[in-house]
Parts: structure tokens; C-alpha cells; sequence
């Protein structure tokens, strides 16, 4: 009797293994990523987080974990070198049996250009252009110089790390390219693991309807907000600025990995005073003597966001949440 039990029990342990052997293996790089992943893959296994939260995606170190996790992958997603430039050399070396997906160069996918200066065009920028079109100081040409000639990007100091021809990494904060990665995600791993196929397709349109609705409610609460400017501490928050028709006047740093000089902190002091911000975000990471030092003289308010979603717990309610956070700390600061 003993041993029909042990046979049993180790043959169910062995069947458990070759089905759970079928799941792929899936690594991301940043938390929004991973949260898209884990969305898809609900119910059936859990993706690998290569860049930790909190740590910046410019510049890390893998740990030996990490380094395994990409090495044994099936799958890799990921921004692309536009946000972690040191990260293709090692998918190069250590995924290279993995299928490596680079979402920035997914088709259909809402990719922006970088903004240049620390104030950035606002839509009456934009209408007066259209009034005086003829009319073009040096500081309008230096400003269009960037739509011009993308080239310009590659030799600026600021943008060595972000080089992707002028593409802004920061796309996951477009709820439309969450919506189009969580279908182009299941549709891949569908095709490794068709035993799951379905599982997958049907968790990726929950997730999708979850971000409709989160759009739905950041829009209610942003409705109040469509005239009024703010400034943030790092260019980040265009595609979320753009999904829902924000002003942002400015930004303290051009990228979390370049500080800002101090002519460029004027400005963006300037920025602030002369149009009337309403509130000036800060970051977790960064130093708040700077934000201070922009809101002096001002009646700014200040706050903490952060694009990354350091402190939200992981897993499949990780991107929409991240979307609602950054709609309600807006929305509560005007």
C-alpha cells in the first residue's frame, strides 16, 4: 500500500513538472513591463524582474539571479537600449536561445521624440507659431532644431543615454501602448504554449478593459485640470501627458540619469513663476532641494510621482494601478 502511495504521489510530481516545463520562462526588464507580463500570464506562472525597484534602468548591475533569469529565458521583453542601453550587449550574450522582444519597435506602437529645454512648447506656443509663422528668433529655431534633424539628439551630453534616434523610452506610460503590449504578449506566448493559449488571450483582454476603465476614471479626474501647467523633475510623463491632454511647462532634468545645470534650473524657475504652475513634481530618487530651489518665490505647490511605480506592489494590477496613482496625485495637486 505504501509504495502504490509513493509511486502515485511521485508520478503526480512528475506530471506537475512536465506541465509546468511548458510554461515559458519570461523576463522583463522594468516593473511596468513585468506588470503586463504578469497580467497575461495570471493563473499560469509569473515573469522574472531583471531591474530592480528603485534602481534607475540607465545604469545597473545584475545580480546573479538576474543574470540566470535571462539565461534560462524563452522570453525576453523589453523597453529596448533606448532606456537601457547596457542591457542589449547581455541579452546578446546571455538570451541568445530566447526570443527577445523590443517593445519601442513593436508595430503601431505611440513612440514621441525627445523634448528639448528645460520649458517645453505649450498648445499656445503652438497656436502662436501658427499666427506668426514667418517669424523665427534663435530661440524658436534651437527649439525646432530637434524635429528637424533627430541627429542632434545622439550629440547632445544629456541624451548619450537615451540614444534611440530621439526616442523617448517612457512609452508604457501611453495606456494605448499597454493596451496594443498586452495583446502582441499573449499572442507570443499563445504560440510557445497553445495548452495555455486561451488563458493567455483572455487575460490580456481583462487587462485591457482594466486599463479602459482606468482611463475612464483618470479622465473624470483630470477634466478639471486640462488649462493649468505643471512642472515635473524629469522629462518622463510626455505619453502620459499626451494620453490625456496635459500641460506640462517644463522639466528640472532632462533624464533621471543627467543632472541639471544650474542655468537650466533658472529657467525652469523662471518657467514656473512667469505661468503660473500650479505644482511642481518631484521624484522619490531625486534631490528635493532642487524642487525647492525652483519653487522659491513661487506659490507652486510640490509633490512626489514617480513613472517607475517604486512603491507599488508587483503583479497583475501593477500597470493600472500605476496609470491611477499618477492621475490621482495630479489631480490632487492643482
Amino acid at each position: 500500500m505504501f509504495r502504490t502511495l509513493l509511486f502515485s504521489a511521485l508520478s503526480g510530481l512528475y506530471l506537475t513538472g512536465a506541465v509546468l516545463a511548458d510554461v515559458p520562462r519570461v523576463a522583463t526588464d522594468i516593473a511596468p513591463v513585468h506588470g503586463l507580463v504578469a497580467r497575461v500570464m495570471q493563473g499560469v506562472g509569473s515573469p522574472d524582474l531583471i531591474v530592480q525597484q528603485g534602481a534607475s534602468p540607465h545604469g545597473y548591475s545584475l545580480r546573479p539571479s538576474e543574470a540566470m533569469a535571462i539565461d534560462r529565458a524563452d522570453y525576453v521583453f523589453w523597453m529596448g537600449e533606448a532606456l537601457t542601453p547596457w542591457l542589449e550587449g547581455t541579452l546578446d550574450s546571455l538570451a541568445a536561445e530566447a526570443r527577445v522582444i523590443e517593445l519601442l519597435d513593436v508595430d503601431g506602437v505611440i513612440a514621441l521624440p525627445f523634448r528639448e529645454g528645460a520649458r517645453f512648447e505649450t498648445h499656445e506656443d503652438h497656436s502662436e507659431e501658427g499666427e506668426h509663422s514667418d517669424d523665427h528668433n534663435e530661440h524658436e529655431e534651437a527649439e525646432h532644431d530637434d524635429h528637424d534633424d533627430h541627429e542632434t539628439h545622439a550629440e547632445h551630453d544629456d541624451h548619450e543615454s537615451h540614444d534611440h534616434e530621439g526616442v523617448d523610452p517612457h512609452a508604457w506610460l501611453a495606456p494605448a501602448n499597454g493596451s496594443l503590449w498586452l495583446a502582441l504578449i499573449a499572442e507570443e506566448l499563445a504560440q510557445f504554449d497553445p495548452d495555455n493559449a486561451a488563458a493567455y488571450r483572455a487575460n490580456a483582454e481583462a487587462g485591457k478593459a482594466e486599463i479602459a476603465a482606468a482611463v475612464v476614471t483618470i479622465d473624470a479626474a483630470l477634466e478639471p485640470l486640462r488649462n493649468g501647467g505643471f512642472v515635473v523633475f524629469h522629462d518622463a510623463y510626455q505619453y502620459f501627458e499626451t494620453s490625456f491632454d496635459l500641460t506640462a511647462l517644463g522639466a528640472i532634468s532632462l533624464s533621471d540619469a543627467s543632472a541639471p545645470s544650474p542655468a537650466r534650473i533658472a529657467e525652469v524657475r523662471d518657467t514656473v513663476a512667469e505661468l503660473s504652475a500650479s505644482c511642481v513634481f518631484s521624484e522619490p530618487q531625486f534631490n528635493p532641494g532642487l524642487v525647492a530651489t525652483v519653487l522659491d518665490g513661487t506659490e507652486a505647490k510640490t509633490a512626489v510621482i514617480d513613472p517607475m511605480g517604486t512603491a507599488l506592489p508587483l503583479g497583475p494590477q501593477f500597470y493600472p494601478t500605476l496609470l491611477l496613482d499618477l492621475g490621482q496625485k495630479r489631480a490632487n495637486y492643482h
